[in-house]
């Protein structure tokens, strides 16, 4: 395990009027907790989509991203977004600094389906840039923008869309955080009859996906907690809208969905 604490993955659409979560990162890191946060902003892709008459296409949960779709992306993710979460964080006391998986390269890429046109599948994260602003006092707002591998085609060094569960999945990963905590918009993972499984372990999360029981946005949000599990020690899914959840999440109260690792001795 290293000494990072949290890596935590916030939807952008858990963060509202009600959503105390910035309040508790910034909490949490004056307690001394070292936190990478990497944030989504599908809803506000959608909208400025919408302004260009794009309409948005998801397949498993990933988003359909041709040229046009690339580029607000980019722009949505590692500007609007990301400064103004950045800015909130540093407005209420916090220290934050905002870098993209561009940046330094940390998340690097290829395009394994062309039909989803430029979405990135991680296939190397450089976790230098993020340990550096660490060790500054800093928490790392990482937008989940990738860069595409310098393989010699004409697509080397261009920006892709990757998920950003999956890019907290593989950050986690490569990081090996005492914790990966997911905050979306609903209660946790569901049953077939709409109840919350409170724990799992990663043979059942598995079998869940392989069996179709988890759909949509779920899928790669179990799937990021898949393959972060062999180094980190459990995975929370829980819903980012309630007041508190994440610090009731970090206290290990029973809320939303855990998903307990190799290394949870359990």
């Amino acid at each position: 395990m290293s000494d990072i604490d949290l890596v935590v993955k916030i939807g952008g659409s858990t963060l509202g009027s009600h959503d105390t979560t910035i309040k508790d990162l910034i909490e949490l890191q004056k307690q001394g907790y070292k936190i990478v946060v990497v944030h989504g902003g599908g809803n506000v892709i959608s909208e400025w989509m919408g302004k260009q008459n794009l309409s948005p296409v998801f397949v498993d949960g990933l988003r359909v991203t041709d040229r046009p779709s690339l580029d607000i992306v980019v722009a949505v993710l590692t500007g609007l977004i990301n400064k103004e979460m950045v800015s909130l964080v540093n407005r209420m006391g916090g220290k934050s600094i905002g870098i993209s998986g561009v940046d330094g390269q940390i998340l690097e890429a290829n395009i394994p389906n062309k039909e989803l046109g430029y979405v990135g599948q991680v296939i190397k994260v450089n976790d230098d840039p993020l340990k550096t602003i660490l060790d500054a006092g800093y928490m790392p707002m990482v937008s989940p923008v990738g860069v595409h591998e310098n393989d010699g085609t004409d697509n080397s060094g261009i920006p892709l869309n990757i998920n950003g569960d999956t890019s907290a999945g593989e950050i986690a990963k490569k990081i090996s955080p005492e914790r990966l905590v997911f905050l979306t918009d609903v209660p946790g993972i569901m049953d077939n009859n709409g109840r919350v499984i409170p724990r799992m372990n990663l043979t059942i999360a598995k079998n869940l996906i392989s069996s179709g029981v988890i759909k949509g946005g779920m899928i790669p949000k179990l799937g990021a907690c898949i393959t972060a599990l062999n180094d980190v020690k459990y995975a929370d899914i829980i819903d980012g809208r309630k007041p508190n959840s994440l610090m009731d999440c970090v206290k290990d109260k029973r809320i939303g969905t855990r998903i307990l690792g190799l290394s949870s001795g359990i």
